[in-house]
């Protein structure tokens, strides 16, 4: 039902005045009958990564014009009130984390006069928050030509060798003369030690032709040389002459002591693919979990 309010309109600077037309009529539209409560077997919760997300159902008339949610935030160690629409059957809870075991939520419905239910309380978890992983350090891993080698030098030019000459006017170049063979192919290197956390930099052929470039790789690694496993793939490569690329950090988990850099398109659909230079760098990465991290 709806209930009207009545108000004395100005008069009282004025004085009082009996007349009717002093009287205003203020509506306050909504229901003004005891809001119904929520049940609690009502409430839903999911555990996202450092997130809590509560939902219901929202009915046509659910007994109510608004409801508020309460509950304590770990981390900022507050109070929060959430204010929630009759028509809204879903909130949101951000920076929750798995460590604090149960979130207390308490819910409770209001009628357009702003009179509250009881509260309904509920429980909820989060899901773990996510781990940062930031880079912190790039070292340049000093490598040697007899470190490089390929399953298809081009014979007659582009020496592999050449990946590592500091030069941009030099190339190394996968075979382009008959027989010539599909790709994938690669580059590897063959370390002294092992390796982790890395990445990769390297220069684009300094060339007018428009072929040849790679597109798209895998990066692999192996400890044996033998068994080899694909820790991420890269494309949308540059195809454009003496244009330096720059990988993200790869944290693939493991140690390993060979490396191949293969490429699986290149540019016009070539059989090979070409290259000015190559670099390989160990990468230093801090990881921040704040499940574990110290709180203040």
């Amino acid at each position: 039902m709806k209930f009207k309010y009545l108000f004395l309109a100005a008069g009282l600077l004025m004085g009082m005045s009996g007349c009717d037309d002093k009287l205003e009529t203020f509506e306050t539209v909504g229901e003004i009958k005891a809001p119904t409560a929520i049940e609690s077997t009502a409430i839903h919760y999911e555990s996202l990564p450092g997130q809590i997300r509560l939902y219901w159902t929202v009915t046509e008339d659910p007994g109510f014009e608004y409801l508020k949610v309460y509950y304590y935030d770990h981390l900022s160690k507050e109070d929060v009130t959430l204010l929630v629409s009759k028509y809204t059957g879903e909130v949101l809870i951000d920076n929750t984390l798995a460590r604090f075991g149960d979130y207390t939520f308490a819910f409770q419905t209001f009628n357009a006069a702003n009179e509250g239910s009881a509260m309904t309380e509920v429980k909820a978890v989060s899901g773990p928050a996510p781990i940062t992983l930031s880079e912190t350090k790039r070292t340049k891993v000093a490598l040697t030509a007899d470190q490089l080698s390929t399953d298809n030098q081009e014979p007659t030019e582009g020496p592999i060798a050449n990946l590592i000459d500091n030069n941009t006017n030099t190339f190394f170049h996968t075979r382009w003369s008959s027989p010539q063979v599909p790709l994938p192919q690669y580059i590897q290197v063959d370390f002294n030690e092992e390796h982790e956390n890395f990445a990769i930099q390297y220069t684009t052929r300094n060339v007018g032709n428009s072929d040849g470039f790679p597109t798209a790789a895998d990066l692999q690694i192996s400890q044996d040389g033998v068994e080899w496993e694909t820790v991420t793939s890269l494309s949308g490569l540059p195809a454009k002459s003496v244009t330096e690329y720059v990988s993200d950090f790869v944290i693939p988990g493991k140690k390993f002591k060979h490396f191949r850099f293969l490429v699986t398109s290149a540019s016009a659909n070539a059989k090979y693919f070409h290259m000015s230079e190559f670099s390989f760098y160990d990468v230093e990465v801090e990881v921040y979990d704040p499940e574990t991290a110290p709180l203040d």
